[in-house]
């Protein structure tokens, strides 16, 4: 058995409550670039868990008109380019329909962190404060299982890395065409709805035992293996 801290029942949550009835919101963004300070969100995707159950009836998908010009590099990975933002409305109006949609579920996401920081600055920006909700990294979760020897199907060390299309192929999730922030959010989920069993078998049972294994990578590149804007 592995020692873990409390993290004191954040935004409502029961810290004994087993992780499987946890309400989750699995997000995704879509970039102009991975430079917090120079670039800004272009889409946000979501999908609702509870435990490993995927309501597929209760998504969000947004485009935003960016703060920051699109560059052709960024447009390359997600396929959204000038035109299809131009008369979409800007973060100030969607992050609330966000915060909205997501509640007090624990946000998780792969490299989590990274998209944290961008929703956080927008946050502190239109209402000066930032996110309440406890969130967790995919990322986090599954270097802590690899160590353990509980990452399933997927061998010890990746050929390419760390970034979420190298490890879902691994566990026979499906992964179609460019990016898109909702289908990623999606395939994020289908990624910790594998992981369920794999906690369990290893010991974590609460939701506070999640919320330490899954706490987010820092800067969301702790290996240098990201990848430019973010999964492939």
């Amino acid at each position: 058995m592995f020692n873990l801290f409390d993290r004191g029942g954040k935004a409502g949550i029961e810290t004994q409550t087993l992780m499987t009835e946890v309400q989750y919101a699995v997000i995704d963004l879509e970039l102009t670039g991975l430079e917090e300070k120079k670039d800004s969100i272009v889409s946000i995707g979501a999908v609702h868990m509870r435990g490993g159950v995927i309501d597929l009836g209760n998504t969000f998908y947004r485009l935003v008109s960016p703060r920051t010009e699109l560059k052709a590099s960024s447009v390359v990975i997600h396929g959204i380019t000038p035109s299809d933002v131009a008369e979409e409305p800007s973060i100030d109006l969607v992050i609330s329909e966000f915060l909205d949609f997501c509640g007090s579920a624990v946000l998780v996401g792969h490299f989590v962190d990274i998209d944290l920081g961008f929703l956080n600055r927008e946050l502190r920006r239109i209402r000066g404060k930032k996110l309440a909700n406890s969130a967790i990294d995919t990322m986090s979760i599954y270097e802590w299982l690899r160590k353990r020897n509980k990452s399933g199907s997927c061998p010890a060390t990746l050929f390419s890395g760390y970034r979420l299309y190298d490890i879902v192929k691994c566990f026979g999730i499906p992964v179609n065409g460019a990016h898109n922030a909702l289908m990623d959010a999606f395939t994020t989920a289908q990624l910790l709805q594998r992981f369920f069993p794999l906690l369990k078998e290893a010991g974590a049972k609460d939701i506070s035992d999640l919320l330490t294994i899954g706490i987010p990578f820092k800067g969301g590149d702790r290996f240098g293996l990201l990848g430019e804007f973010g999964n492939f």
